[in-house]
């Protein structure tokens, strides 16, 4: 689990993706990557490394997660979780026409495939001051 200052909640949009970063790279120690929770929030830490001239990835690395069509037009191309969005709409389908039909769906848990798709936005960390 990572330290509770390394985490910031905020709307899965870029706005909330701006504000999340703003408040991680304000910390003392601050990130040399940031996860964000899908792509648009990724995109909002993109733009405020960008305003603050932090170089993306030399000086900070962000991952998104969905792959979508965004991730890969933005500059620098954006690092992402690819998620099988077709499998999963037919799972989920699958479930609701059994509701509809009156069958009993017992709790269940399906896990799905992902893929990191690597692009533009991350890299190795930078060396610690000093070392290198």
């Amino acid at each position: 689990m990572p330290a509770p200052e390394l985490v910031a909640v905020a709307e899965f949009e870029i706005a909330g993706g701006q504000e999340a970063a703003a408040t991680l790279l304000d910390l003392p120690d601050p990130p040399t990557a940031i996860f964000a929770s899908n792509d648009n929030m990724a995109i909002g830490v993109l733009q405020v490394a960008r305003e603050r001239g932090l170089r993306v990835p030399e000086e900070l690395s962000v991952v998104g997660f969905d792959d979508s069509d965004r991730a890969s037009i933005v500059t620098p191309a954006l690092t992402t979780v690819r998620q099988p969005l077709e499998e999963m709409g037919r799972i989920a389908v699958s479930l609701l026409m059994r509701l509809i039909d009156g069958q009993r769906v017992e709790a269940l848990r399906v896990e799905l495939a992902t893929r990191l798709v690597v692009r533009d936005s991350t890299a190795p960390p930078p060396h610690p001051e000093g070392g290198g």
